[in-house]
């Protein structure tokens, strides 16, 4: 087990919950003239609960992986927090009045770092499974 992993996707899911509950409560009223930015708010929830369980998962099975996981580590974290984090701000970016445009190009960014941690994770697992 990798308590790192582990601690880090409870971590992950408890705020994802947090975040679903308030977009689902605290800003449909907020941004009722918005829909999309509702719809992007859930698809950063979405992918940081993916994330989550993704952490948890692995965390919990560390122990049959024999090849270092800091570097995947590092490309999933940083991912789901440019990826999932830009979302969110760009979402509440009405309620703000404030335009938030420049973070636009930072969503792409973190989901090319979480599918480069899943292609790193995959070339591993075919590395190792020889």
């Amino acid at each position: 087990m990798s308590i790192k992993f582990v601690v880090i996707g409870v971590v992950l899911i408890t705020i994802g919950i947090i975040l679903g509950a308030f977009g689902a409560h605290g800003l449909k009223t907020q941004l009722i003239n918005f829909p999309e930015k509702i719809e992007s708010f859930e698809t950063g929830v979405r992918y940081q609960m993916y994330s989550g369980f993704t952490f948890l998962i692995i965390g919990l099975n560390a122990n049959k992986l024999n090849f270092s996981l800091k570097s995947i580590f590092i490309l999933w974290i940083l991912g789901v927090l440019l990826f999932s984090g830009s979302i969110y701000f760009l979402s509440i970016e009405p309620i703000f009045k404030v335009s938030l445009s420049f973070l636009g190009p930072i969503t792409p960014i973190g989901g090319g770092l979480l599918i480069s941690g899943w292609i790193v994770f995959l070339i591993r697992l075919l590395q190792n499974n020889n």
